[in-house]
């Protein structure tokens, strides 16, 4: 009864802890068709929905909190992106920080883009 009760525990977490590693990886497709999300850097922090830290590493990535990690291969990702020419082409905007403490939601209504 507790072994079973401990592999029932054990295995939840593995599941959850699945779900918020996979929620921030992605891949940057070729085209434009290709893509869930279509997305725009800009200039300035103050301009962007989303302001997106680069973590080295597949473990260091968040649950829907800025920090992408970009796949070698689109299976890999949880969303697939791309990035427009042009701010009135893209659903969200974002700006690359330089340090993982700054990033995160400045415009949350953006959020379920990336769920």
């Amino acid at each position: 009864m507790i072994s079973s009760l401990k592999s029932a525990l054990i295995l939840s977490v593995f599941l959850l802890s699945g779900l918020a590693v996979h929620a921030q990886k992605v891949f940057s497709v070729a085209y434009e068709s290709q893509a869930q999300v279509k997305v725009f850097v800009v200039k300035y922090e103050s301009q962007a929905d989303l302001l997106v830290y680069k973590v080295k590493y597949e473990s260091q990535v968040g649950d829907n909190n800025g920090k992408w990690f970009f796949t070698a291969y689109e299976s890999q990702a949880k969303k697939k992106i791309y990035f427009v020419d042009y701010e009135s082409q893209a659903q969200l905007k974002v700006f690359f920080v330089d340090y993982e403490s700054r990033a995160g939601w400045k415009n949350a209504s953006k959020k379920h883009l990336l769920y």
